[in-house]
């Protein structure tokens, strides 16, 4: 296999909404620049770049995948991102590694939700983009419809440079309005093309769609403007480069129209990668971290030292973990050492592979701009640096969305439980945005992530890749129970059997403190009322039964105790005597200070188009929420709605919010402040919790 350098490989990200044919698309694109042997699904429901068992189930792509085509002494690292809304940080990962980004869109339904935010990821990575627009051939599919939505969506800098020769059915080739021919495809799907002179019956139209391209591409240089104005034309030299130029600078969308599934229009777009988008060396500046954190620039030139980015982890059963990773300068060259610059440890890196999909083939280097992957590495995360380590640089990578849905999880089969961390440890090594913990106060495992669907998914891998089967639950709220008057009490044990008897005594007064308070202890015993030593024993007393709660169940919170007065026995009291009258004076100070539950409030942050403002606040207002404001944000399409509402309401918010939304929204939430819960949820909340401890006493007899 040749080892390319920058200046002769395109980095494309083709992103998009799911079901626009991304992953076909790259399959046509290999097909026809002979990287592989056939076009589209195999039989067994995979593709190039969809071979993750769920993927071949559900039919669309779950996580990125890479593949390669070689297409006029150029490599063409393609990266295949899904187009979910709940696997978008997928998307923008590629995207961080890529140089250009193919944007794909269904000529059937235009632009749609996802179209809208990877091309927002466009803008975040400063990638030059063209448009494909896909599904050509099927019913209502219409070139003029999608072109109108999406200059009404991005402006009049998206301009076809193909016209189509029929539409639907009869969408059989594109007319190239640069070079000024016919591309015309055989309905076998072989992708054998014929070009030719364009049909008489398209010429009008095909003439007067140039002399708009070549005007837009004028429009963007004072020395073209000239030309154009001299010659009332550009020559077709100029019409390529100014283009190209345009493409790079953001100036011009370029839109190709294609039909993946029946193979019509993939050599056109081939070359519009090689010939319009940037080469991976183009920018020849790039910027990182040095050794102290201090952000340096540098040259990215294939003598610079080496330095890579990895971007993805997947595990694959037979070589293990596998990390994807960009060259961006420099050389990384096969069973060499390098230095991990993100966790300051020396790395053994072994062979390197090219990736076809998962197919992996060996190279004994990669240059500045390439794009590779790596078995075993031992202790290198998703979103790391190798460097050389006299020459430590890092590179910045993306930051995760927090969770938007947390289930609490538990393993079927008891035995499971060690199993679990270590399958879970793994699936977040791949998927980051997976979070996976133990609820300290509720003791519950809680797995969380993007969305309910992507928390199926977790569960599904769980079984199939790693053999362990779980429940999800919703997960419990941490409630909390305190006093709101301050009450005085009494604790006494007294217990006389043969030999030795077991006495204690305590007098407390409970009185409530500010939220967030927690616990305090006074000893203000006098004149040894109770002996120094048994002090300790009725703060631990109270200590544990606080924990074990009063009404529900739930830790007691926000208040303190006085220990005022209290009796002793000589013999007969012990430790453990003056623990059990602590907790019984906790009982009775807990039920004379009018006890009440507190639940979590959450300041929710929500992010959608001005339009669902109205509905969001609404449907905020019945999950008990407060508004705290609206502020535009910078796009100036999006307003963001702040709120406190409680954890409870908040529990499946995704789902709403994606249904009142059109999935356009999206959300953040942490942790504000402990509030009372209103009386008439209070009782239900009660009722359920000895419900529930019944069961569990019933279940262990």
């Amino acid at each position: 296999m040749k080892v390319y350098s920058g200046n002769e490989i395109r980095n494309v990200a083709l992103a998009g909404h799911n079901d626009t044919g991304k992953t076909t698309l790259v399959s046509q694109l290999l097909f026809n620049s002979g990287g592989v042997t056939r076009l589209g699904r195999i039989e067994d429901g995979t593709t190039v770049t969809d071979f993750d068992p769920d993927e071949i189930e559900r039919k669309h792509s779950i996580s990125a995948a890479i593949a390669f085509a070689e297409w006029k002494d150029t490599k063409i690292n393609l990266l295949d991102t899904p187009g979910f809304g709940i696997f978008l940080m997928e998307t923008r990962t590629s995207m961080r590694v890529a140089d250009a980004a193919a944007i794909v869109v269904s000529a059937v339904t235009g632009v749609e939700v996802t179209t809208e935010k990877v091309w927002k990821f466009a803008d975040e990575f400063n990638l030059p983009r063209l448009v494909i627009a896909n599904k050509m051939d099927r019913e209502r599919a219409s070139f003029s419809r999608t072109l109108d939505a999406l200059q009404k969506k991005f402006g009049k800098n998206v301009v076809p440079i193909q016209i189509p020769m029929g539409e639907e059915k009869d969408f059989s080739g594109i007319i190239d309005l640069i070079s000024m021919k016919a591309y015309r495809y055989p309905a076998d799907t072989s992708g054998k093309v014929e070009i030719a002179d364009i049909p008489a019956e398209y010429k009008d139209e095909a003439a007067q769609w140039r002399e708009k391209l070549i005007e837009k591409v004028a429009e963007g240089d004072d020395k073209l403007m000239e030309k154009f104005f001299d010659q009332g034309g550009l020559s077709q030299e100029d019409l390529v480069d100014g283009l190209r130029r345009e493409v790079l600078h953001h100036q011009i969308y370029p839109m190709l129209l294609t039909s993946a599934s029946h193979n019509v229009g993939g050599h056109a777009v081939l070359d519009a990668f090689v010939s319009l988008l940037p080469a991976a060396d183009e920018v020849k500046t790039i910027e990182g971290k040095d050794k102290k954190g201090e952000a340096i620039t540098f040259d990215r030139r294939a003598e610079a030292f080496p330095g890579a980015l990895v971007f993805k982890t997947f595990s694959d059963p037979f070589s293990g973990r596998v990390s994807l990773f960009r060259v961006f300068s420099g050389t990384l060259k096969s069973d060499a050492t390098y230095w991990n610059a993100s966790r300051d440890h020396e790395e053994r890196v072994g062979k390197l592979q090219l990736l076809q999909g998962k197919q992996q083939s060996p190279v004994s280097e990669l240059k500045a701009g390439d794009i590779g992957a790596v078995a075993k590495l031992k202790d290198v995360h998703t979103g790391d640096t190798l460097s050389a380590r006299d020459h430590v640089i890092t590179f910045p990578f993306v930051t995760y969305p927090e969770p938007a849905i947390s289930f609490a999880l538990e393993a079927k089969a008891r035995g499971d439980e060690d199993k679990l961390g270590t399958a879970i440890a793994r699936i977040v090594e791949e998927d980051p945005t997976i979070k996976f913990g133990r609820d300290e106060q509720t003791k519950e495992l809680l797995i969380s992530g993007q969305g309910q669907l992507h928390v199926e998914i977790v569960v599904s891998k769980l079984k199939k890749k790693y053999g362990v089967d779980v429940i999800l639950h919703p997960p419990k709220v941490p409630y909390r129970e305190t006093i709101t008057r301050a009450s005085d009490a009494h604790g006494r044990h007294k217990k006389q059997s043969g030999g030795h008897g077991q006495f204690a005594d305590c007098k407390i007064t409970m009185e409530p403190l500010p939220r967030g308070a927690d616990f305090e202890f006074v000893d203000e015993i006098f004149g040894g009322a109770i002996p120094r030593q048994y002090i300790p024993a009725v703060e631990k007393g109270i200590q544990e039964a606080r924990v074990k709660g009063y009404l529900a169940g739930f830790p007691v919170v926000d208040f303190r105790v006085r220990l005022k007065d209290g009796q002793y026995h000589d013999v007969d009291s012990s430790e453990m005597a003056f623990k059990i009258a602590g907790s019984l004076a906790f009982q009775q100070g807990m039920e004379q200070g009018k006890p009440t539950l507190l639940e979590p409030i959450m300041h929710v942050d929500i992010t959608a188009p001005g339009e669902y403002i109205g509905a969001l606040t609404g449907d905020l207002t019945s999950r008990r929420g407060k508004m705290e404001g609206v502020d535009a944000e910078a796009d100036g399409d999006s307003q963001t709605l702040k709120a406190r509402v409680p954890l409870a309401e908040m529990l499946t918010y995704g789902s709403t919010l994606r249904s009142i939304t059109q999935g356009r929204g999206t959300f953040h939430m942490e942790y504000s402040h402990y509030e009372e819960v209103p009386r008439n949820l209070q009782e239900k909340i009660i009722a359920e919790s000895k419900k529930a401890k019944e069961a569990a006493q019933a279940a262990h007899h």
